[in-house]
């Protein structure tokens, strides 16, 4: 919902505002509950020459592949986890398990596409892939890896058999991975899993040995990536990008002829699509996400399930069913949106007011926004007129979409900015930092304080929408989403002043300053200073790379000046 202003809130959630997060597919799983041509020669040499083992490349894109499908006397069933070095507990086995499979009362005939994360087992042992790590840092905070979760991207196929006992072909193919690039991997699935359904295993372990061959998922440079025949270009945003902006599609104005498919996006879902069935009810879905409400959606199957909840970005909770079991189960619940089966292109359902909650009592209720909330803000009647004229007009929903994500884009900015604005003036200034004192606090964030900056600088300079602002920043400042807005931002904050602190440093004459203090002090200026850089390095702080350099040579300078003993334990003495 175009929320990514605003990072995560809260633990063992990546981002109520700031990741597009998975459909956590709520099924009957009594322990599960998920709140989900070869490649250029240039690009495949380099990797090889980094001295990537077999399976790093793999690895970088995906933990593993699974088959699941349905056995008479055990039920879902892992048939087949490949590459088959992969680990997987029994439990992650079991969430798999339920969680790619839809539930009965879907019926889904045909293939189905759908998407689920799930909590990693604990005292799995980390791998870090050094290669991610450090492309981490250049990632959108919503593009982020959460460690603590794995994404199940699946492709089901459900088809009449009668030379099956149960009467159907039941069976999944789920790739998964750390990573949250939804559109991606659907896409991909979409390349390999009819083909998979037809040749079986010889085929899955070719797709794999493609995807081992795929440069490092880098964010901001162009990637080719073959599949089986197929290649994809895709560019995987930068936290530098343009917010709104795809730059994918100015690249493939080059005329790339052995391009099979091109992804403009690596994660976004059709936003349109999604809230077709509550598109009137859109402003105020985005208010309950920014406050970290948690939601219920109800849809008749997991693809429009699944897909809803990633539209609307992962607040406290959000759980994404499709058992009409939950209807009665979750009533007690604040806040549910029910979907119907999603209309053909051109056609729109019947939009409905907001129900009380009181209403959804069976399990036929209609679809709607079911809550007591009432929202801050008037609603923005322009842009709903604009999106019921591009229906009227058959405008195609990808068009509509990019009008819905750029008005929640604009409203989340005009939010923001003002808290931004007051959050920078947090700052000390940067005359106060002396390299021979500690880094200077940050100021504390005091509500009412920043209250008074709305009346001249608040979001009416930038929104034509009225309503109760006030009220609104408010309940954000109480939600869970805004420690964690704040934390993120905090830590921002302290990690320039620590980089200021250290250019501080480097601009010193330190060699000169040893000379009038003791043996005893120098010592412990070097492994100060060593410390800082082990910190620089360790925590990603934004310093000049000449920065970095200066300081070694201060530090090496400083040692050379001493003793030859102490010359020698200090050149061996590592970063403390």
């Amino acid at each position: 919902m175009a929320l990514r202003g605003l990072a995560g809130s809260g633990p063992g959630s990546r981002g109520p505002l700031g990741q597009a997060g998975a459909a956590d597919e709520e099924r009957e799983a009594p322990a599960v509950v998920a709140a989900g041509d070869a490649p250029e020669d240039v690009e495949e040499d380099e990797g090889r020459s980094r001295g990537l083992l077999r399976w790093d490349g793999f690895s970088a894109w995906l933990h593993c592949v699974c088959v699941v499908g349905f056995d008479l006397e055990l039920g879902q069933a892992v048939e087949v986890i490949y590459p088959q070095h992969s680990k997987l507990t029994d439990k992650e086995k079991t969430n798999i398990c339920y969680l790619s499979f839809p539930d009965s009362n879907s019926g889904c005939l045909g293939d189905t596409q759908f998407c689920f994360r799930f909590r990693q087992s604990s005292g799995r042992r980390v791998s870090l892939h050094c290669l991610l790590d450090q492309f981490e840092k250049d990632l959108p905070v919503y593009l982020k890896k959460d460690p603590a979760y794995f994404y199940g991207y699946v492709y089901f196929r459900q088809v009449r058999d009668k030379t099956l006992k149960r009467g159907y072909f039941q069976k999944s193919l789920v790739l998964i991975s750390k990573l949250p690039y939804i559109h991606f991997f659907h896409t991909v699935l979409k390349q390999i899993a009819p083909e998979y359904f037809e040749r079986n295993e010889p085929y899955l372990e070719a797709a794999c040995n493609d995807v081992d061959r795929w440069p490092a998922p880098m964010p901001g440079k162009t990637l080719h990536l073959p599949i089986m025949g197929v290649v994809m270009k895709v560019r995987i945003p930068t936290c530098h990008d343009k917010p709104g902006t795809t730059q994918i599609v100015q690249l493939t104005q080059q005329g790339d002829t052995h391009i099979s498919v091109i992804l403009p996006t690596v994660h976004e879902v059709d936003l349109f699509r999604c809230f077709c069935p509550v598109f009137l009810h859109s402003q105020m879905l985005w208010e309950l996400v920014l406050l970290g409400e948690p939601l219920v959606v109800m849809a008749p199957s997991p693809s429009e399930s699944s897909e809803t909840v990633l539209a609307l970005v992962k607040p406290s909770v959000i759980l994404g069913v499709t058992n009409p079991f939950f209807a009665k189960t979750l009533q007690h619940w604040p806040h549910i949106i029910r979907i119907g089966d999603l209309k053909p292109a051109g056609e729109i359902p019947k939009q409905v007011k907001v129900k009380k909650l009181k209403n959804l009592k069976t399990l036929d209720s209609k679809p709607g926004v079911y809550t007591s909330y009432k929202p801050y803000l008037n609603r923005d009647e322009e842009i709903m007129k604009q999106l019921q004229k591009g229906v009227q007009q058959k405008r195609p929903s990808e068009a509509q979409s990019v009008i819905l994500r750029r008005y929640f884009l604009e409203l989340t900015q005009s939010f923001i900015i003002p808290l931004e604005r007051y959050v920078a003036s947090l700052m000390p200034l940067q005359k106060s930092i002396s390299p021979w004192k500690s880094p200077p606090q940050l100021r504390q964030f005091l509500p009412e304080e920043f209250m008074k900056t709305l009346e001249k600088t608040g979001p009416q300079l930038t929104s034509r929408i009225k309503g109760d602002w006030i009220g609104l920043y408010r309940h954000f400042l109480k939600s869970p989403n805004f420690d964690g807005w704040f934390k993120t931002r905090r830590k921002e904050m302290t990690q320039k002043l620590e980089a200021l602190h250290l250019e501080a440093l480097c601009e010193e004459d330190l060699l000169h300053w040893t000379q009038k203090h003791t043996e005893v002090e120098t010592v412990d200026l070097v492994l100060k200073l060593k410390n800082k850089l082990l910190q620089a390095d360790r925590e990603h702080l934004p310093v000049k790379p000449d920065t970095m350099e200066k300081l070694r040579t201060h530090i090496d300078a400083i040692i050379l000046a001493l003793p030859e003993d102490l010359q020698g334990i200090l050149l061996k003495t590592g970063m403390t």
